[in-house]
């Protein structure tokens, strides 16, 4: 069977993450009215540029509460393959 890993963020983290997803979820129900609605394309773009600014923050976040919580116990727990790990992950983002 399959490891299933938990992140353990505090509430604050959490509500902070879900809380902008939430806003990023309606800026993209924004973006498909304005396209329903032929807004122009600028407008559109723009607001594109907007929501992949705030998915950046987001991720930013997470990283930020991934590095400092789940990759500082498993180190601690001598699991040092997370740092391949991440660093895997950080040169996904990267691309």
């Amino acid at each position: 069977m399959a490891e299933h890993r938990k992140a353990h963020h505090s509430y604050v983290t959490k509500a902070k993450m879900v809380s902008r997803m939430k806003r990023i979820e309606g800026q993209i129900r924004g973006i498909s009215r304005m396209i329903e609605e032929d807004v122009y394309c600028d407008d559109i773009l723009h607001q594109f540029m907007s929501v992949e600014s705030a998915i950046k923050g987001v991720k930013n976040i997470l990283l930020e509460a991934h590095m400092k919580s789940c990759v500082v116990n498993q180190i601690q727990d001598g699991q040092l393959e997370v740092v391949d790990e991440l660093l895997r992950t950080i040169a996904k983002i990267n691309k």
